[in-house]
């Protein structure tokens, strides 16, 4: 398996928390994940959450004067950081931060023609994460105010839906776009955010669903240490499969079963 940002072009290859209270998240993070923490060769504001022995996620303290709120950002592969930054300038779109060297590659930050935070990354990627697959998170979701102008957005800056063998395809399914990538849906762009939400966690954003193995039990963890529920679905069973929730710095995040309705199984390798 390639360890090559250039080998998954367009696909999600990380996801990183921008939190104000680095040590708080990490417990609280801790406490509903099981995950420990690990320092990183790029100092005392990042650190690198592991389950079990595998890295999951990625946390930094957000800088204070970076104007944008706590919240996970997806960052995806790309060939050549300074080529996607320049697609991402041309398109009216923000680039807030890089592209920069970080350790084994290159990174940038950005945000797209409706505010929604992204990175990209250029250079070594872990082998075994993959969104759907495992421990990494288990779907991304683009909430946004037109998924149809989203999916363009994204596809001339990432290289979507393209001639190059290996690309992320993109569909229209069940009222949403979809992205897939070797047949497996790793992401879902929906539209009909509001267009002027006094509340910037309310504004088009990507969201991050996360795998546990017992809801309730998450969800629980997260109320006792300041979160708070925002939403949630139950199955069948009446238990329940799908819980969003705010950690107490204001970042959105969903739990869900691996038996919970969601877009697909999915890997980037």
């Amino acid at each position: 398996m390639s360890t090559s940002s250039h080998a998954v072009y367009g696909a999600p290859c990380w996801v990183s928390l921008m939190a104000r209270d680095l040590h708080g998240a990490e417990e609280f993070y801790g406490s509903v994940f099981g995950w420990d923490f690990r320092p990183t060769r790029l100092g005392e504001e990042f650190s690198v959450a592991f389950l079990d022995g595998d890295p999951v996620a990625g946390i930094g303290a957000l800088a204070g004067s970076l104007a944008v709120p706590v919240a996970w950002t997806p960052y995806f592969a790309v060939d050549d950081a300074d080529t996607i930054a320049a697609r991402i300038r041309e398109r009216s779109a923000t680039l807030a931060v890089g592209p920069l060297s970080f350790g084994t590659g290159r990174a940038a930050l950005a945000a797209d023609r409706d505010g929604a935070v992204f990175g990209i990354w250029e250079g070594k990627i872990i082998p075994d994460w993959g969104v759907g697959r495992d421990k990494a998170p288990a779907w991304l979701e683009l909430r946004t105010r037109d998924a149809f102008e989203a999916a363009i957005f994204y596809a001339e800056v990432l290289d979507w839906a393209c001639e190059r063998p290996g690309c992320c395809e993109v569909a229209y399914e069940d009222d949403h776009v979809v992205l897939r990538r070797h047949k497996d849906v790793i992401a879902r762009l929906t539209g009909g955010a509001p267009e002027a939400e006094p509340d910037p966690r309310m504004q088009p954003h990507w969201h991050v669903h996360f795998y546990v193995p017992d809801v309730d039990y998450a969800v629980e963890k997260a109320l006792k240490l300041g979160g708070e529920t925002v939403s949630d679905a139950t199955g069948p069973s009446g238990l329940a499969e799908d819980v969003t929730l705010r950690d107490p710095d204001g970042g959105l995040f969903t739990v869900t079963a691996r038996t919970a309705g969601r877009p697909g199984t999915a890997g980037c390798g």
